[in-house]
């Protein structure tokens, strides 16, 4: 988004397009579509995003619909996963679909260049495999979308030679796993596909880390100040590993008088105005993202907790995980059963003078921007850590799956923007930690004060002449110049 518009030109580069690869899942949708948006506003440069057909949910499909007219979207064709076991894992049927999908992903990448200036491909975390169909099909350059952050990525590059150099499972190391620039990791918060060797999508994700060398460059939705070490080193990458570019933060942003083109309107309207009526920073929004889910116990023990801390509380309220992963709803975000049900006997008349209760949806980038946001309880999914820090909202750290956990150690031992919820998850433990990131003079203040000092410098970067700004025009040059 530049000068408050979704759309721009510059003649220079006005036939120049890219064509994106999305893998599923909305925290990878939502960075690419923000990156395609940034294209076309500050150079011109239009877009065709590819979705997976396994991800068409209404959701998304009226995301995609609300974009400028500079993006375009094609869902490629359905793929037949169904010789895949029933337990696999969600980052084996991503990487699987995208290998499927190469002959299909080829013939339509050949096609938009036969009408358009095709000068870039670029394929999110799990579709490394998609550069075959993009070299078999001509285009120049390809490139490799990187959602979250340095240290996941250092990780993945690094992976191919922590399988040779460590021979057990992560979550049995009694150090923690030290790479160049990075907080230390203990093998338990290490990625969760990656904790069982003998699952496929750990031999998947070697796979990916090996591929991502194949790259022309890597973009990375972080910024310098968040991991500041990590970005040192991967300015000045070893031979074979690509140049690395931090663009970010890139996070939801809508069009001036766009509404939340996907947002059911009347939980959207009650939410921000209950917190209309709220003092400033006083309200701790408490939010799993768009996939997450907890176990009905936790649930309870969170919803005794909130109570118990005495804060104001928003709390967009999931039904729980019990009968499948905390990861159960990544692929379709919509709840499927009444979630109040399941919070304990009372809860919500006892508390109904300091918090309010949201099913299943709230619009979160509305929610972190408004006065009464004075913390954020969150999966510590990269998406809502970026939006939170935009909005100089400090973080009460619960991750559940993914990446989630190694950033909450990333955010609390590295950054400082986040105090970490106790593993047992106990309602005394959680009220303790929420009250001091919201009221605490210690730690609290410390963090408050962090979050404050990176969203200054987060907005920063994404100025004409900022660190992420500079960034992406140094890639765009390299385009300018290249025939295809």
């Amino acid at each position: 988004m530049e000068n408050g518009k979704c759309n721009g030109s510059s003649a220079s580069a006005a036939a120049m397009h890219v064509a994106m690869l999305v893998t599923p899942g909305m925290g990878h949708l939502i960075p690419l579509a923000e990156l395609a948006k940034r294209l076309a506003a500050r150079h011109g440069v239009t877009s065709t995003l590819l979705t997976f057909a396994s991800t068409a949910s209404a959701t998304q499909r009226e995301f995609l619909a609300s974009l400028p007219p500079a993006i375009e979207s094609v869902s490629l064709p359905p793929v037949d996963l169904s010789d895949l076991p029933a337990d696999a894992a969600i980052e084996t049927l991503m990487s699987e679909e995208c290998v499927r999908l190469v002959p299909a992903l080829t013939r339509i990448l050949s096609g938009i260049r036969e009408r358009r200036r095709l000068v870039a491909f670029v394929a999110d975390l799990f579709g490394a495999d998609s550069f075959d169909a993009a070299r078999d099909a001509g285009v120049p350059r390809r490139y490799l979308f990187f959602p979250t952050n340095l240290h996941a990525l250092t990780l993945l590059l690094h992976l191919p030679d922590l399988d040779v150099s460590i021979p057990g499972e992560f979550r049995d190391l009694d150090e923690p796993v030290r790479l160049p620039g990075c907080v230390p990791i203990p093998g338990k918060d290490i990625l969760m596909p990656l904790q069982d060797k003998s699952r496929a999508c750990y031999r998947w994700m070697v796979h990916h880390g090996a591929r991502y060398r194949d790259a022309d460059a890597i973009l990375v939705n972080s910024f310098d100040a968040v991991e500041p070490d990590a970005a040192k080193v991967l300015r000045h990458p070893k031979p074979g590993v690509p140049p690395v570019f931090p663009i970010g933060p890139l996070i939801q942003t809508h069009c001036a008088g766009d509404d939340d083109a996907a947002a059911p309107p009347s939980p959207r309207a009650a939410c921000l105005d209950w917190l209309d009526r709220q003092p400033d920073r006083s309200v701790i929004f408490v939010s799993f993202g768009s996939g997450g889910a907890l176990p009905t116990e936790h649930m309870r023990e969170l919803a005794l907790g909130l109570e118990l801390s005495g804060q104001r509380f928003l709390w967009v309220v999931r039904s729980p995980s019990d009968e499948g992963e905390v990861s159960a709803n990544y692929y379709d975000a919509e709840t499927k059963k009444n979630p109040f049900g399941y919070l304990p006997e009372g809860f919500v008349e006892r508390t109904k003078e300091v918090g309010l209760l949201v099913p299943s949806w709230a619009p979160q980038t509305k929610v972190l921007a408004h006065r009464a946001t004075g913390g954020f309880l969150t999966h510590c999914g990269w998406n809502s850590v970026l939006e939170s820090l935009v909005h100089g909202v400090p973080m009460v750290a619960w991750p559940l799956f993914a990446e989630q956990r190694q950033n909450a150690v990333m955010l609390t031992e590295g950054a400082g923007a986040a105090i970490r919820v106790p593993e047992s998850k106990g309602k005394e433990k959680i009220a303790a930690v929420v009250r001091e990131m919201m009221v605490g003079e210690g730690r609290g203040a410390a963090v408050r004060a962090k979050v404050a000092e990176l969203q200054k410098m987060a907005t920063d970067g994404l100025r004409d002449g900022g660190a992420a700004t500079s960034a992406l025009d140094e890639v765009v040059d390299k385009w300018t110049g290249g025939d295809n």
